[in-house]
């Protein structure tokens, strides 16, 4: 049966059927064990004041988490104007767009960002069932979190169809990426990743005592735990001190604060993605942009051209620049300590990402849980602390 039950309702709803129509989906709730009910209004284009207590009733009656989802603009209109959409939790149907012949101006794990118009982008999430839609709404309740806090970001102000998948709308003024940026403009390279830097400092100066925010740390001991088939004991135990020894904090850390995911708008640089927004140390952030940069690369030269649209030596090149303005106050000997704990973290996400996905199964995907492996047993010898 599932936890959750989908039944669709008629097109009309009023004195004549409602008695009917509370039966039918009473009987279905009985035999079913689900949790939640959900009740798809996709054909419903009239409900009476009858309707709408059957539907109060179901929800009080039945015990159950009750939604009522594919709402038509009209038939909302009823909801709103009598006020049942204070008592029952009602949906909108998501309006529909099409993404054909619209630029990328990113591409991720989680979906591909579009630019719909000038003022205009979209992400469509790449999973095609509702949990894009918890994917979403996540994104949105972490962008305000950090907006409030300081944050500069974009926060999306719809949700929509696209085709069998489901994106998120940003008005993002006169918006590039910084990863466009240095594309477009090689010859100020340096002035961008200053730029950059500053920004990513900025951010992590900001602390956000919320609980809601998650921890960083917790995330990696998460991701340890979920490839440990690949250590010997005695790697997965160190590796997991080394993790808990990261000092914790409430600073807030992207997750992926690579170049595609700040933007800047009308002259000011502004996150995007911020499903991944966490607390803790600035290492989480510098980690995840040397996997991009970095250790996707390594058995797979042409992955930068692939994901990012630049050469290897180039993002090589940016990576090492943001390394050195992030630290520019720090020893040759004291980078070369931070550097060692950077990649310690970068190894353990990158096994995580290839070996919890398809990619474990394949030659190269083979080939990079192997070679993380040996990266880490390397650098795990070097340190009790990451501290």
């Amino acid at each position: 049966m599932g936890d959750n039950l989908v039944i669709k309702l008629t097109e009309r709803i009023d004195a004549n059927n409602s008695e009917s129509v509370l039966n039918e989906i009473n009987e279905k709730i009985n035999a079913s064990d689900c949790t939640k009910v959900e009740l798809d209004a996709e054909k419903l284009s009239y409900i009476s004041s009858a309707g709408l207590r059957i539907l109060l009733s179901i929800k009080k009656k039945s015990g159950k988490e009750l939604t009522i989802t594919n709402v038509s603009s009209e038939v909302y209109d009823i909801f709103d104007v009598t006020g049942f959409n204070q008592m029952l939790d009602v949906k909108k149907k998501k309006r529909e767009v099409s993404v054909e012949g619209c630029e990328i101006i990113g591409k991720g794990f989680c979906g591909t960002v579009y630019r719909l118009d000038p003022e205009t982008i979209i992400k469509v999430y790449k999973t095609e069932d509702r949990d894009s839609i918890e994917m979403i709404e996540n994104e949105k309740k972490m962008a305000k979190l950090a907006l409030i806090n300081g944050v500069p970001t974009a926060i999306s102000y719809d949700i929509v169809k696209v085709g069998k998948y489901y994106g998120s709308v940003f008005e993002l003024l006169n918006a590039k990426s910084f990863n466009d940026l240095v594309i477009e403009n090689p010859d100020k390279v340096e002035d961008i990743v200053k730029e950059y830097v500053n920004f990513l400092k900025l951010i992590h100066g900001i602390t956000i005592e919320d609980k809601m925010l998650p921890s960083a740390k917790d995330k990696f001991k998460v991701y340890i735990d979920s490839v440990k088939e690949y250590f010997d004991e005695d790697l997965f135990k160190k590796l997991c001190s080394l993790v808990d020894s990261v000092k914790e904090c409430r600073n807030v850390v992207h997750g992926d604060p690579q170049m595609k995911n700040i933007m800047r708008v009308d002259g000011e640089p502004m996150f995007i993605d911020m499903d991944t927004l966490c607390a803790g140390s600035f290492l989480f952030d510098l980690q995840a942009f040397y996997v991009t940069y970095i250790v996707f690369a390594e058995d797979e030269p042409e992955n930068n051209k692939a994901f990012l649209g630049i050469e290897q030596a180039y993002a090589e090149k940016i990576w090492n620049l943001v390394f050195k303005y992030y630290f520019d106050d720090k020893t040759d000997a004291e980078k070369e300590n931070i550097l060692d704990r950077i990649k310690v973290l970068s190894y353990i996400r990158f096994m995580y990402i290839v070996g919890t996905s398809s990619l474990k199964n394949t030659d190269v995907g083979k080939l990079r849980l192997k070679h993380s492996v040996e990266h880490l047993k390397e650098l795990a010898s070097k340190y009790d602390s990451l501290a």
